[in-house]
């Protein structure tokens, strides 16, 4: 579940951008007083992603740590691979993946159109200045994460990562057994998938979660 990150503030280098109201309530950018080019991303005042536009490999949150350490086990070091992320918020885990693997093809789902705006102006994958590098492709759709997921063709995606709230809460369409079933067909053999859960004692919704997960022989959950 994303958390509180430190030193967030309202520099006077970073002033939040609030744009317009999203689907969960303002969008919000907050500077990071300890990295200098480093932004939290929030909506109706949660705190959804971390982003430093100067280390893409930086993971700020606990929960995206552990994100990235399983792509990080997912294939040798440096292989490219084929990511799917269903739900976008500031493409943090996509960028580490173009950062630690080259050439990786990535897709992002966000059903937030004001989130998607505010990240594509503020916080944009290719810098100024900066030439192209072979980090590969992250393409961004603006549509509901279920409906993207069912849309890709079977076993397009070696990765498949599940981090979509609205608010604090996973929308519980993206919680059933029909969905993991879509998502154990998105993944090709031995394909992984990880998803970010959010609960507490006695961990009810993530059983839930558990249990909703189709037992394919050679997909890793």
């Amino acid at each position: 579940m994303p958390g509180q990150q430190r030193g967030a503030s309202r520099p006077d280098h970073a002033q939040p951008d609030h744009g317009q109201p999203g689907a969960d309530g303002p969008v919000e950018l907050l500077g990071d007083l300890d990295r200098p080019r480093a932004w939290m991303l929030l909506t109706g005042g949660v705190p959804q992603s971390h982003v430093d536009l100067d280390d893409p490999r930086h993971l700020e949150l606990e929960y995206m740590r552990r994100l990235g350490h399983l792509v990080d086990l997912a294939a040798p070091a440096g292989t490219p691979l084929r990511v799917l992320h269903l739900g976008g918020g500031g493409l943090t885990l996509a960028r580490y993946v173009a950062a630690t693997r080259p050439g990786s093809r990535q897709l992002a789902a966000e059903a937030d159109a004001e989130v998607a705006r505010v990240v594509r102006q503020r916080l944009p994958l290719s810098q100024p200045g900066r030439r192209r590098t072979r980090d590969g492709r992250i393409v961004v759709r603006v549509a509901d994460a279920r409906a993207v997921l069912e849309q890709v063709p079977a076993g397009s995606f070696d990765v498949v990562v599940a981090d979509a709230f609205a608010g604090a809460q996973t929308p519980a369409h993206l919680t059933s057994a029909e969905f993991t079933e879509a998502v154990a067909r998105a993944l090709a053999p031995s394909g992984l998938y990880a998803a970010n859960i959010g609960d507490g004692p006695p961990l009810t919704h993530a059983r839930g979660r558990v249990a909703a997960v189709p037992r394919y022989s050679g997909t890793r959950a």
